[in-house]
């Protein structure tokens, strides 16, 4: 698939079916239960692949808050930015699979492998649910003579547009090429690591514009003009601001989704442990309210689904951007 028609990804949502098994006949069969999981017996790490600040970190910080009230022991984010998430989740690969370092995965880690050729495949990994979805904006500066979408896309067919993005071989690298293919003109990506600071960049006129997530572009305030959304409807919590096909008739739609993931072969009872309380801290009345607040939707999707959507996400990404 050529690389310049990228627009929004498909969403795959796997099948779960149960199977009853049922025993008959007059022997006495006598049931064993399986002993109880004593997982945690200490504090959990979280990996965080991103800078502080950012929608990554906010959002891992607050389900580790969370999840600290089920599983009853801390657990501590650690930031780990560099490689557009690569450094990390290799990081979390070599440790032990015994439940006490997970980390948060984005969408990158379904397009590390093919954009970067990092050690990042979704084989190498359990992963245990996805926590929420933040749709991706165009920013400029506040003090910017850009006010409209269409005045940026002028200006970079008259010239060159430098957009902040979260790092080489992210999706908002991978947002910025989608833009350029459809509207044409000159879009130079810029690496940052991460987010907040690739909004900050072009808050203070070190970049012309930035690509992000919603959430990331709302903390700057009024540092930063928020020039479309690249969703396919406007978001409820910047009513007056269109989308791109509203403001430039070009379809370009990317949002970055992330979940929680632990090295592969977790025991099966920590696995268990550690899916229901990522399951329960989504469910949260804080975490839920902590989402809307921040601009992102909260989707959730348990162990099986969402491997099976990262998978497809892999394999579509290798066909973009491979």
């Amino acid at each position: 698939m050529p690389r310049k028609r990228i627009t929004r990804l498909a969403v795959a949502a796997a099948a779960v079916a149960a199977t009853a098994l049922v025993l008959s006949g007059c022997t006495k069969v006598e049931e064993t239960a399986a002993p109880e999981s004593t997982f945690p017996e200490k504090d959990l790490r979280l990996i965080i692949q991103a800078n502080p600040g950012g929608g990554s970190d906010l959002s891992s910080r607050a389900l580790a808050t969370e999840l600290e009230d089920i599983l009853g022991v801390s657990v501590i984010p650690e930031n780990m930015p560099g490689a557009a998430g690569a450094l990390a989740m290799e990081y979390v690969a070599a440790q032990p699979a015994d439940g006490y370092v997970i980390g948060f995965a984005p969408v990158e880690i379904a397009m590390l492998n093919t954009t970067q050729g990092a050690d990042v495949l979704p084989e190498n990994y359990d992963l245990l649910g996805q926590i929420m979805l933040a749709p991706g904006v165009v920013t400029v500066g506040a003090s910017s003579d850009v006010q409209t979408l269409e005045d940026l896309v002028a200006k970079a067919e008259a010239g060159s547009v430098t957009v902040a993005n979260s790092g080489a071989g992210s999706i908002w690298e991978a947002a910025t090429l989608g833009l350029a293919a459809e509207a044409g003109g000159t879009f130079t990506p810029v690496p940052y690591d991460g987010g907040a600071t690739a909004v900050s960049a072009a808050a203070s006129g070190e970049t012309d514009a930035a690509v992000s997530g919603l959430g990331e572009a709302l903390a700057q305030g009024d540092a930063v003009r928020i020039l479309a959304v690249l969703h396919d409807e406007r978001h409820p919590d910047v009513p007056d601001v269109p989308t791109a096909q509203e403001a430039i008739g070009a379809e370009v739609v990317f949002g970055g989704w992330g979940g929680i993931y632990a090295p592969k072969d977790l025991p099966d009872d920590v696995k268990s442990v550690l899916e229901s309380a990522v399951e329960e801290a989504v469910a949260s009345d804080s975490y839920q309210q902590f989402q809307a607040d921040a601009g992102n939707l909260v989707v959730y999707r348990d162990s099986a689904e969402w491997t099976t959507f990262v998978e497809d996400q892999f394999t579509l990404f290798q066909e973009l951007l491979g």
